[in-house]
């Protein structure tokens, strides 16, 4: 995939926009996902096999991903948010420190462990998540009046931020809006600050998060996938 020239090149600053790599699928995207219960802030999900041809590595969401980790990457987690004027929630700055696996294993340097959805998730050593990609797929326009993904540039570099540092790195690093149109991709590195506030505007905002790694899990342990 062509990389367009951007402020948000990836290898620079954790994180890059891919204006229109999903257009050309996103009636399809939409109907693999319409099936979602859009009352609750965030939907895990896995085994929608729709999904699948948009998450391969050559796939129109998969090969961004790809382009950063290599042909082996494989989506590993997904979520489906939906804000809308019922579900206006903000979020705030924090890093994603936790994986999705089939079974709870207990491994040296994995831990504490969390059920959420019925699915077993868990934090591992911190220099995991920074071998790992976040896409954001848009399904809906997200101008900033509807609660645009906000990102702090460069803090995926500064390890893992205790919570009581989070406002000074921010401050250090400045804050950037991820604005995007239907049908558009954000591609960032899975442990950078991120944030969200609620919608000013509020209109129907989905988007699909999915993770991607190119690694096996050690000791038994396995991705749960999506």
């Amino acid at each position: 995939m062509v990389r367009e020239q951007n402020p948000f090149e990836f290898f620079q600053y954790g994180a890059e926009h891919f204006p229109g790599a999903i257009a050309d699928g996103l009636a399809d995207l939409r109907a693999a996902l319409a099936h979602l219960p859009s009352e609750r802030a965030g939907v895990r999900i896995c085994g929608i096999k729709a999904l699948r041809p948009f998450l391969a590595s050559d796939g129109a969401i998969g090969s961004i991903a790809a382009n950063v980790l290599g042909s082996k990457c494989r989506a590993v987690r997904a979520i489906f948010f939906d804000k809308t004027v019922e579900t206006n929630w903000s979020l705030a700055w924090h890093q994603d420190r936790t994986i999705c696996v089939k079974q709870r294993i207990n491994v040296n340097g994995f831990g504490p462990w969390t059920t959420k959805s019925g699915m077993q998730h868990v934090a591992p050593p911190f220099d995991l998540l920074t071998r790992m990609v976040t896409l954001r797929a848009h399904l809906d326009d997200v101008p900033a009046t509807n609660a645009p993904l906000m990102i702090a540039p460069g803090s995926h570099t500064e390890g893992r931020v205790p919570v009581d540092a989070i406002e000074q790195v921010v401050s250090r690093c400045g804050k950037r809006v991820c604005i995007a149109n239907a049908g558009d991709a954000w591609l960032y590195a899975t442990p950078i600050l991120h944030a969200s506030e609620t919608a000013s505007r509020p209109a129907h905002r989905r988007v699909l998060q999915i993770d991607f790694a190119a690694e096996e899990l050690p000791s038994g342990l396995e991705w749960l996938g999506v």
